[in-house]
């Protein structure tokens, strides 16, 4: 059995579960930690969540920010926070396509870490515009309350 078949039934986030719904279930987590289970955000995030080139991450970031503002407003922490993943995971992810081509990090067989492939000037570019929408949605100060209360509440 694989270390992550053995983790994956105390892995607090569950497709199965509406967070709208059921949003005293969710968990903040480290960094993107469920950002790809947490339904309904999830479908509403996703389709919006690209990094292709600088013009369509920014365009992506835009989007993904404006749902931020929205579900804050809205006072749904799980949707802001989610949003605040994806924006995490965009600059993550541009970074890793920047680094390494096709963004495969790990060798297939091996599992050792792949060599730099130089740097994809786009990935980087797209990666700096992700950094700064996520840092400033890190740093809502609404945000930042809604996650220090939900934190001490829920965990």
């Amino acid at each position: 059995m694989r270390r992550w078949e053995k983790q994956k039934s105390t892995y607090p986030w569950k497709a199965s579960i509406d967070y709208r719904q059921d949003p005293e279930k969710y968990r903040v987590g480290k960094g993107e930690q469920g950002v790809l289970l947490c339904e309904p955000y999830k479908s509403e995030i996703l389709p919006f969540w690209r990094f292709k080139n600088p013009q369509v991450a920014a365009e992506s970031a835009e989007k993904i920010a404006t749902l931020f503002n929205d579900y804050l407003k809205k006072g749904e922490f799980v949707g802001a926070d989610m949003a605040r993943k994806f924006l995490q995971m965009g600059y993550t992810r541009s970074r890793r396509y920047a680094n390494h081509k096709g963004g495969r990090k790990y060798g297939p067989v091996s599992g050792e870490e792949l060599p730099l492939n130089g740097q994809d000037q786009d990935k980087v570019e797209s990666a700096q515009i992700f950094y700064q929408a996520w840092r400033k949605a890190e740093s809502h100060p609404t945000y930042h309350e809604m996650k220090q209360t939900w934190k001490q509440k829920y965990g």
